[in-house]
């Protein structure tokens, strides 16, 4: 076999490998690539062939090639360096996008010690950084066993927001879920994703209140190496790291007008610039917004867009208020003394009819937030079994009320009710089940009424 088809076959031989390679010479332009680099980063041999290698913009060069002594292109050749490089670092493809890569670089030395240049090898980690971002929100999901995705609820209300979720994660239309702070409008999205058909693609999420305009700008869209002071290297954006899946944007709301108008035009044609960069980039991400604030107010007061929330106003899922539901706080409760049992190691067993009876009174401004607070507060300060009253945040906790025994003109259903909890010995769920009406009923009659037990068993 002479030269020429010795070196036709090496040639085949690299083309089939999986991974992209590229030579490099001593003086820092691109020598050679095999088919997996073409396929990996857009460019072909013939463009990529005596071009800098910083065309693909590593984000790993960028100290190496900043601190390079004058007399060498790359830190990688000077004296005292390791002959072989590893890192995990973004590069820079032909079409403006970032790809997540593993590379290899190690140095070509000839028989007299001469360099002749670095092979680099590039392996695709994008599924690895997908499959990070899945594990990171199955970690969340990880030891619940409630109803539905972390959340609980067997109110006619929930029943409604299950199957919203459900009916929204058939859809690639955008959702928006209003609810006041506290109702778990996060859950909600992640359940959105978890149910639908872009699960296996990455779920990014995003407080747009928890950051300036600038800040935000960058964090939605990315910016190029050198678009402000302190940007030095180039970085996605929560867009792009969201293609092919789901972004979360919570507090809609906040975000400012020079921004909404930048993510109205990603809504409408799936194309956005990096700051600071003027080559466009194309997305496949269905958008979950969220909100606690009144949009129609906000777009009277002409801080938010009108033709934004009709954009984002697809698919309105609406989660209600704890004091709208508490049918479900003994269910709530229930959930949250078993994650802090096994959190804590304690055995609360549960709670006592006067705790109860404050948790169904209280109207919880800060919806489920608020009564997982109080809840992990009650934790630190019973030693148990049970929580009783003097156990819970003193703004829930309360003397007990005053009660009165029936009188003959007294409503039936209290007659019934203060009979049925005699025959019962006190014991709710059985009085529930003699009135023929469910344990949360019976709460609600007994607070109605203001029957007090104790007075009740007394006589």
């Amino acid at each position: 076999m002479n030269d020429h088809e010795m070196n036709s076959f090496w040639k085949k031989i690299v083309d089939t490998i999986n991974d992209g390679l590229m030579f490099i010479g001593p003086e820092g332009s691109i020598l050679m690539v095999n088919k997996a680099f073409e396929r990996l980063t857009g460019y072909t041999s013939e463009q990529a062939i005596g071009m800098s290698c910083d065309i693909l913009g590593c984000d790993a060069c960028e100290q190496t090639l900043q601190t390079a002594k004058e007399s060498v292109w790359c830190k990688l050749f000077e004296e005292g360096q390791e002959d072989m490089k590893k890192c995990r670092c973004l590069i820079k493809c032909k079409d403006g996008s970032f790809l997540p890569v593993l590379k290899n670089a190690a140095i070509l030395w000839d028989e007299n010690q001469t360099v002749l240049g670095v092979v680099e090898t590039l392996t695709d980690i994008s599924e690895l950084a997908r499959l990070d971002e899945k594990v990171h929100i199955l970690s969340r999901q990880r030891d619940r066993d409630d109803d539905f995705f972390g959340m609980v609820g067997k109110s006619p209300e929930m029943q409604t927001v299950f199957d919203m979720i459900r009916k929204a994660s058939e859809s690639m239309a955008p959702v928006i879920i209003l609810g006041e702070s506290g109702t778990g409008k996060e859950l909600v999205a992640n359940a959105i994703h978890l149910c639908g058909a872009r699960k296996q693609g990455p779920f990014i999420q995003l407080n747009c209140a928890a950051l300036n305009d600038s800040v935000l700008e960058s964090e939605l869209f990315g910016h190029a190496k050198g678009a402000f002071t302190g940007a030095y290297s180039n970085r996605i954006g929560r867009f792009e790291a969201a293609n092919h899946g789901d972004f979360f944007l919570d507090e809609i709301g906040d975000i400012p007008l020079s921004i909404q108008t930048k993510l109205l035009r990603v809504l409408e044609s799936g194309q956005f610039e990096r700051v600071g960069d003027i080559a466009s980039i194309k997305v496949d991400v269905r958008i979950i917004t969220a909100t606690n604030k009144d949009l129609e107010e906000l777009i009277a007061r002409n801080q938010f867009r009108q033709d934004l929330l009709f954009r984002i106003n697809v698919i309105p899922i609406h989660l209600p208020p704890l004091r709208d539901r508490k049918e479900d706080i003994p269910l709530l409760i229930d959930s949250f003394i078993r994650r802090l049992n096994k959190k804590t190691g304690k055995t609360i067993t549960g709670v006592n009819h006067d705790a109860m009876e404050a948790f169904m009174e209280y109207h919880w401004p800060g919806n489920i937030r608020e009564l997982k607070n109080a809840m992990e507060y009650s934790f630190v300060t019973t030693q148990g079994p049970a929580i009783g009253l003097d156990h819970l945040p003193k703004k829930i906790g309360y003397p007990s009320l005053v009660r009165s025994l029936p009188k003959e003109n007294d409503p039936i259903e209290k007659r019934q009710l203060i009979q049925a909890l005699k025959q019962t010995k006190g014991n709710q769920s059985k009085a529930a089940i003699l009135l023929n009406i469910n344990r949360v009923t019976v709460w609600n009659r007994m607070k109605k009424y203001r029957i007090d037990l104790k007075k009740v068993l007394s006589v």
